[in-house]
């Protein structure tokens, strides 16, 4: 398994929001109008002694709180009431968010001022960018010194870096569990049907792509999809990688462009040998038809249960779940096996792909908070002893069982059991993903917690995800380009990947020629103006 090295970056969001540009003056004037130091909040970094303190805790609401709860007062509400705010003469509060809704509620929840909760968060790099921009965070710097001890030390330096804003915490950012992406699947079934070896390189699965159309070993009756293709990232991301060549430091730094929480690799040497591929890869009949449709994976899962898909990729873990892709195709073909390969390869012979950045929430505190103590408190607590273990886990015996120390899932847990933990990832914060103290730990219950079936072939998938990563390229400042163009040249992104694919082979040249043009007068050409000089500042340091 290939070690990965993260670096710190400044993104911006996938989505941008109306709602956010029209309550940001709001917003920072409810949250900055506090005149002492951001860093202690009104109560001068001392928590309230004697009268017990009201601590508002943002919660994703993804309303499927069980009968008998409520997404704030349910089994786990009360455990952190019992062990951490019994204790503290602390009240926890949870302040309910529609998940669907983050973005708008949370710029609604911050113009607020007086409502707003002690501890927000939220996935999008741009809103806390924004945020710590126009001062309405707290600097949790020095609390998390005097405070935070634990909280910083299972976060680790890589982790705190993503929540910093020109030098200053003003976030805790939650700690991935792992950061592998992705892995390939094939149907193994048909390459013994056909007497071929498992493709190890681009070369060997573009003439194993060509027999499945030829030959149909899943007797599809001339439906067979050899490479199964969608416009989600998952899909497309593997192979268009793979043909970005060698480059220099100076091109990495300057030429990647950051839309969102994913580099893009647009600009950077190979990736028009990659669309080109794709465009060959159509034009054979080898690729799904309407890819360019399938935004949310449904018509190639689809395809893939029912026998029609040779290959595709696909996030590591994705297709094992219990009633999901490859259990649904074992159900619908007979004899049908899908192995986890990893198969495209780089001009250095690498199957490189991308990764997770280690970080996923932002948590922050806003200025306007009078109890940013007791929510550095809180969060510490979390990533104290036992706590979070019990948080993810549940009951030993009754929710879990331990297997070689890791714990794993009953399969049959009792309604009680299983109600204790509807809201166990919205609540336990710090992390995205169970925290055993390991990264090996981790894979090892998160194989375990797929059906028995699979867990040999996911803990394949996910080696295949850690192997040859792409780490993400750092920048010691935020890019406003990218923060102002992202939504626009996403959606640009994505519309020269289907239509180049899908050009006929003696257009491809025109049509990639205009649509690039586009895209910078769109807002890149000002993205790779910025990362150039923040480039050469970086370096003349």
């Amino acid at each position: 398994m290939t070690g990965i090295t993260t670096k710190k970056r400044f993104i911006a969001s996938k989505t941008s929001m109306l709602a956010l540009l029209v309550v940001s003056t709001m917003v920072f004037t409810a949250c900055s109008s506090k005149s002492e130091p951001a860093a202690n909040g009104s109560n001068n970094g001392k928590a309230a002694e004697g009268k017990k303190v009201t601590l508002k805790v943002e919660i994703f609401d993804r309303g499927n709180a069980p009968a008998g709860s409520t997404i704030t007062e349910n089994y786990l509400s009360k455990l952190v009431q019992e062990k951490f705010g019994d204790t503290n003469n602390v009240k926890v509060e949870y302040v309910p968010v529609p998940r669907s809704e983050e973005v708008a509620k949370l710029n609604v929840l911050m113009a607020s001022g007086s409502d707003v909760p002690d501890i927000v968060f939220t996935y999008d790099p741009n809103t806390f960018n924004r945020y710590a921009k126009q001062g309405g965070l707290t600097d949790l710097g020095p609390l998390l010194e005097a405070h935070g001890q634990t909280l910083k030390t299972f976060l680790g330096d890589e982790v705190l870096q993503y929540g910093k804003f020109e030098g200053t915490q003003y976030a805790i950012p939650a700690k991935r569990s792992n950061t592998g992406k992705y892995a390939s699947f094939i149907r193994e079934d048909w390459l013994t049907k056909l007497n071929m070896p498992v493709p190890q390189t681009t070369a060997e699965l573009y003439e194993t792509l060509k027999a499945f159309k030829e030959k149909d070993p899943g007797q599809t009756g001339g439906q067979v999809i050899p490479l199964g293709m969608t416009i989600a990232s998952a899909q497309y991301e593997p192979l268009l990688w793979s043909f970005i060549q060698t480059m220099t430091e100076e091109q990495q730094y300057t030429l990647t462009q950051q839309l969102g929480s994913n580099d893009y690799p647009i600009l950077l040497p190979g990736f028009k040998d990659g669309l080109q591929f794709m465009n060959k890869l159509y034009n054979e009949g080898l690729i799904s038809k309407d890819f360019g449709l399938d935004k949310d994976k449904k018509k190639m899962s689809e395809d893939i249960q029912t026998g029609k898909v040779g290959f595709f990729s696909e996030d590591d873990i994705n297709i094992y779940y219990k009633d999901g892709t490859y259990d649904l195709l074992q159900k619908t073909v007979e004899g049908a096996v899908l192995s986890a390969v990893d198969v495209y390869t780089n001009d250095q012979g690498k199957h490189a792909k991308p990764q997770y950045a280690p970080n996923g929430l932002y948590i922050m505190v806003p200025k306007s908070s009078k109890n940013a103590v007791e929510a550095v408190k809180y969060l510490n607590w979390m990533a104290s002893d036992d706590n979070l273990f019990n948080l993810q886990n549940g009951v030993l015996d009754e929710n879990y069982s331990l297997v070689d120390g890791i714990p794993v899932a009953n399969e049959n847990p009792t309604e009680e059991a299983k109600n204790r933990l509807f809201n166990s990832g919205d609540l336990a914060i710090i992390s995205n993903g169970k925290q055993l103290g390991s990264l090996e730990k981790n894979l090892q219950a998160r194989a375990l917690s797929m059906p028995k079936q699979f867990q040999e072939q996911l803990a394949i998938a996910q080696e295949i995800a850690y192997a040859d990563t792409i780490p993400l390229v750092m920048l010691d400042r935020p890019i406003e380009a990218q923060t102002k163009y992202a939504t626009t040249l996403l959606d640009k992104f994505n519309e020269i990947i289907v239509k180049t694919t899908m050009a006929k082979p003696d257009q491809f040249e025109s049509i990639y020629t205009t649509m690039l043009k586009d895209y910078m007068a769109s807002g890149g050409q000002a993205i790779l103006d910025e990362r150039i000089a923040a480039y050469n500042e970086m370096k003349s340091k």
